[in-house]
């Protein structure tokens, strides 16, 4: 006989459900930090910044007093002509109004001089930092930079998708950087034969006579104010994370990109 009683009553076993927490992968991480650029580097670039831009607004000032101005001086070398016919003159008279040059000769030679040192000292300490620190690797070009350089600016003028793999510098600034160091040492020359042209004469008689030395000093100036002009486009293009590796020294990178630290370290 079966009982009734639902406490000897036989049933059968009620089963729990277990839930086994499953653990989930680690998230790894996609991106990293990689130092770019050395306390040094960064200091020298913040340094030349505003002494470049003294430098060009003085040597403004400067050379208003030999342009074409109201009295008419002769030596208005800074045109563009055929003998004594001039096609066009760089600075229009509303240039210099706008810059408050006319009669600030002496204040404008004051401020060149001064920050000519402090041009000449920094530049001379970041061709020897780059060297004895190994940077002028990632600096001067070498024989892929020309073909990369072009690819590069067709890049930018958005005629082809392709861009070749760089390491701190593409190809193009390569060869930029480099030429600035070469246009920095010939701006300090030229500047030179131009400041003392019988103490140095015979390296004013190097660069073509005084006249000739002069020009050149001008059309590196101009050379100068490009290269800015350009850099600072690049700069905004290139974005924060491009900017920020100037001021921190370290540049937020994708992990499967090639390390510039680990690159330094190879050097021995």
């Amino acid at each position: 006989m079966m009982s009734d009683d639902p406490e000897t009553s036989s049933s059968a076993p009620e089963t729990e459900s277990i839930e086994l927490e499953v653990p989930k992968p680690p998230v790894l991480p996609r991106i990293r930090l990689d130092k770019k650029h050395p306390l040094a580097i960064r200091w020298m670039h913040w340094v030349n910044f505003p002494v470049l831009f003294t430098m060009i607004w003085s040597g403004l000032l400067i050379y208003w007093n030999d342009s074409d101005n109201a009295y008419k001086h002769p030596h208005a070398v800074y045109r563009a002509g055929i003998g004594p016919v001039t096609i066009i003159r760089f600075f229009p008279e509303w240039f210099w109004k706008a810059m408050n040059a006319p009669y600030h000769v002496t204040q404008g030679l004051g401020y060149h001089f001064f920050f000519m040192w402090i041009f000449a000292i920094n530049g001379i300490l970041y061709v020897l930092f780059t060297i004895f620190s190994g940077e002028w690797r990632f600096v001067v070009p070498d024989r892929n930079s020309l073909k990369e350089a072009i690819l590069v600016t067709l890049r930018d003028l958005h005629l082809t998708k392709f861009l070749p793999p760089q390491t701190k510098y593409n190809g193009a600034q390569k060869i930029a950087y480099t030429s600035v160091i070469f246009m920095g040492a010939g701006s300090l020359i030229t500047g030179l034969s131009i400041y003392k042209p019988t103490q140095v004469h015979w390296v004013t008689t190097l660069l073509g006579g005084y006249e000739m030395a002069r020009w050149e000093h001008f059309l590196l100036t101009m050379g100068f104010v490009g290269f800015f002009l350009v850099h600072v486009t690049q700069v905004v293009l290139a974005g924060w994370n491009n900017f920020r590796s100037m001021v921190s020294g370290l540049e937020v990178k994708p992990l499967h990109e090639p390390s510039l630290e680990a690159e330094r370290k190879s050097w021995g």
